[in-house]
């Protein structure tokens, strides 16, 4: 059997004839090495279409697990339609298909069939796998349906199961068409009442026997069941020689829906014509970027397969009509509209690079998802911050106004600039729905200009995003005339100041009567502060650099502070949260002081040495995180991915360079990881970066030319990329302390530069 196995695939790839093909350099399965207690990515093995409505995935774990996948798992229980974002959302409109060899077992708990890895392929646009009863599945999607190709264990019973999960669900068996219809309402919040995802499944192949599961009780010869949990099965008679061949669409829309989008993607069309287009469009999207030359060893499937988990998510949450136009089913009013919906994604983590990537590469994107922006605002009177599908209470600030800044920063004009500041103002003036939505704390906010402790869980987190959220206003306010409201959200943008103790040198709780909080103790992690503590949020002043430092009491001062968090002992104080959190017991495995790379606030900190006048210092520091704690590879991540942060933050690194404050439309420089890197731009230019002499020792930049001519600064502009050019470097083993020193080599700060002229 395993002669037939791997052969196959290739065969595949052949027949594709890519010579430039970045999506088979991505191992899908990077990541998945995972657990609750100890994250290396927290991913799953998506087989999808960029930025794909649904996507699909092998299951190992039980229904209603976020750890749909883990690599250690040994049997898989289905391959399920999935929207998880993140195993800490968890998921929604989910179902799985699970062909079955032998006896019948409906039961999720049950039905699971031993494999091995070294039976599996696992690609962006195609998984397959041969259990150990020889039943052989592939799998390959669209976005919004998907095609099977089951190839039964010889001489057993044949049967697939479908599960509709829980939190009502129904399932119509046509045996005379050989389909299986129904709906799922399955969720983990976020939805309206009349939320579900209706499903249409057909099969090539006659359907000789067939029954349905509600609950506990299984009905054979039933065609219909409706109920809380609900499953239906359909047995057949295939020659040894067949495979049976299953096409599969769905909406959030209705039945309708459902069926034009099966007729549109998956009717009348092979595997293989399904899958090749999916290849296709992956390589168009990976190879926006061509990366060559590794100066360190598998560097190049890294790259792509953290490329391929930034474009994941967010996920399109609209559909085509009849009219071939898009329409969605809005997880904010329960209404039907026109236009384009993004959801799953949470901005506390995405802004900081994914989008950026998208406004530099993926412009289609950033410009239907400041439309989606707008529309969320419409239908919920607030912007998004932690979607999936609808607002989600996690995580902190309002780096909405992150991203709609950022974008206009650089150009993008797709949205009504008025209503976009109205969205703005009222996201910093009110609490939403729940507390990650609107501005939890900002009355107290705005009359202390802080968020007091313990008044409010995360205080001095969410004073330090706010600060920044504000400068992200105020920038947009005044690119668009509005210099009133620009004046008072600068004003606000500069409160993180009221939180920094020069005693001590770290960033701190204060209560409502202005007291510091006691005892202070920079290890400590949660209460004031987001999944971490004082070492990592005190770096949290994207837009002002120049102004911390000048807290600190300048740029050697503040350097120092930097080195010390990488020497510090890797203690911790867990505090508020009571045990070792994921995140903790991450940092203490990297052995690198107090810095936590698994974690979103901190990943910046490095690119900060840029700022002080010490470039060379982020170089080395940039490339160490680089080549220790990513590869392709189960444990390829040292925390949680995160929608593509994580992995959109060595995209950028291994460029050279990384959006430190998106909305000043720069680009901080690091040290790039290849020998050359070109960027195939939406205008149809180039922007080529050549990195001579690069190696793995040599991690340092003598000398910068863009376009032939000297480069001095530590930064590049976006329009100096998106204009096209060359960018080359001579890299070398030792540092040039001379070069990007002066104070106009210096990145943005809002402070004007002022220490050590």
């Amino acid at each position: 059997m395993k002669k037939f196995f791997v052969p196959l695939f290739f065969a595949f790839i052949a027949v594709n004839g890519f010579s430039f093909s970045p999506v088979d350099s991505v191992n899908a399965l990077m990541g998945t090495h995972s657990a609750f207690d100890f994250s290396r990515g927290n991913t799953y093995p998506a087989v999808a279409m960029p930025w794909g409505m649904n996507f699909w995935s092998p299951q190992t774990g039980e229904n209603g697990s976020g750890w749909m996948y883990t690599y250690s798992a040994n049997q898989i229980r289905g391959f399920r339609q999935t929207h998880q974002p993140s195993p800490w959302i968890n998921d929604y409109g989910t179902f799985s298909i699970m062909p079955l060899s032998g006896n019948l077992q409906v039961d999720h708990r049950y039905r699971g069939r031993a494999f091995l890895h070294e039976d599996e392929i696992a690609k962006p646009y195609f998984y397959q796998v041969q259990f150990e009863d020889g039943t052989n599945v592939k799998m390959t999607a669209t976005e919004r349906g998907a095609i099977f190709v089951i190839k039964f264990a010889k001489g057993s019973r044949q049967y697939v199961v479908l599960d509709a999960y829980n939190q009502g669900c129904a399932v119509a068996i046509d045996t005379l068409e050989n389909r299986i219809s129904g709906y799922t309402k399955s969720n983990s919040g976020g939805v309206p009442d009349n939320f579900a995802n209706y499903f249409v499944v057909e099969f090539d192949h006659v359907i000789v026997d067939f029954g349905t599961k509600t609950n506990d009780s299984i009905e054979p010869k039933s065609t219909k069941a409706e109920h809380f949990a609900v499953q239906a099965y359909a047995e057949f008679d295939l020659n040894p020689e067949d495979s049976l061949v299953i096409r599969v669409a769905s909406s959030f829309v209705n039945e309708k829906q459902a069926w034009i989008n099966f007729d549109r993607e998956v009717r009348n069309r092979s595997f293989c014509d399904v899958m090749s287009e999916s290849k296709k469009e992956w390589n168009e999207k990976l190879g926006r970027i061509r990366v060559e030359g590794e100066v360190f060893p598998n560097t190049l499937p890294t790259f792509y397969s953290c490329l391929y988990r930034a474009l994941l998510f967010p996920r399109k949450f609209f559909e085509y009509d009849e009219q071939n136009q898009p329409i969605y089913y809005s997880p904010y009013d329960g209404k039907v509209h026109k236009g384009v919906m993004y959801t799953d994604n949470g901005f506390w983590d995405t802004f900081r690079s994914v989008h950026p990537l998208f406004t530099m590469l993926y412009p289609e994107i950033t410009e239907g998802v400041l439309q989606s922006l707008i529309n969320v605002y419409n239908e919920s009177g607030f912007l998004p911050e932690w979607a999936s599908p609808g607002h989600r209470n996690c995580m902190i600030g309002n780096n909405s106004l992150s991203l709609i800044t950022d974008a206009w920063q650089k150009g993008f004009r797709n949205i009504d600039a008025k209503r976009a500041l109205e969205a703005m103002l009222n996201q910093t003036q009110a609490q939403g729905p729940v507390a990650s939505v609107g501005r939890n704390g900002y009355e107290a906010y705005h009359m202390l200009g802080y968020v007091p402790y313990p008044d409010y869980f995360e205080s001095s987190a969410k004073t330090l995003e706010y600060a920044y959220a504000d400068w992200c206003l105020a920038t947009f306010a005044k690119s668009i005339g509005e210099e009133k409201i620009a004046e008072e959200y600068f004003q606000k943008a500069q409160n993180y100041r009221n939180l920094f103790d020069p005693q001590i040198g770290f960033m701190r709780a204060k209560n409502k009567r202005g007291e510091w909080i006691e005892p202070f103790e920079a290890t400590e992690w949660g209460g004031p502060f987001t999944e971490g503590c004082s070492w990592h949020y005190t770096w949290s002043v994207f837009h002002d650099v120049e102004g911390l430092a000048q807290l600190m009491g300048g740029y050697e001062v503040m350097s120092q502070r930097l080195d010390s968090m990488f020497s510090a002992p890797n203690t911790f104080n867990y505090g508020t949260y009571g045990f070792v959190i994921h995140e903790i017991a991450e940092m203490v495995a990297l052995n690198m002081g107090q810095y936590a790379h698994g974690n979103q606030p901190v990943q910046h900190a490095i690119y900060l040495y840029s700022y002080l006048k010490q470039p060379w210092k982020a170089q080395q520091r940039i490339r160490e995180v680089m080549c220790r704690l990513y590869s392709a590879t189960p444990d390829g991540y040292c925390g949680d991915e995160d929608n593509g942060q994580t992995s959109a933050w060595y995209v950028f690194s291994a460029l050279g360079f990384y959006p430190v404050c998106p909305g000043t439309a720069e680009y901080v420089l690091g040290s790039p990881l290849f020998q050359k890197a070109t960027l195939t731009l939406p205008s149809g230019k180039t922007f080529e970066i050549n990195a001579s002499n690069n190696s793995l020792e040599n991690v340092y930049i003598k000398h910068v030319l863009l376009n032939g001519k000297t480069f001095e600064h530590n930064y590049l502009t976006h329009k100096q990329i998106v204009s096209g050019g060359k960018f080359d470097l001579k890299m070398s083993n030792t540092p040039n302390k001379k070069r990007g020193v002066e104070i106009d080599d210096l990145p943005y700060s809002y402070t004007e530069k002022k220490l050590e002229k």
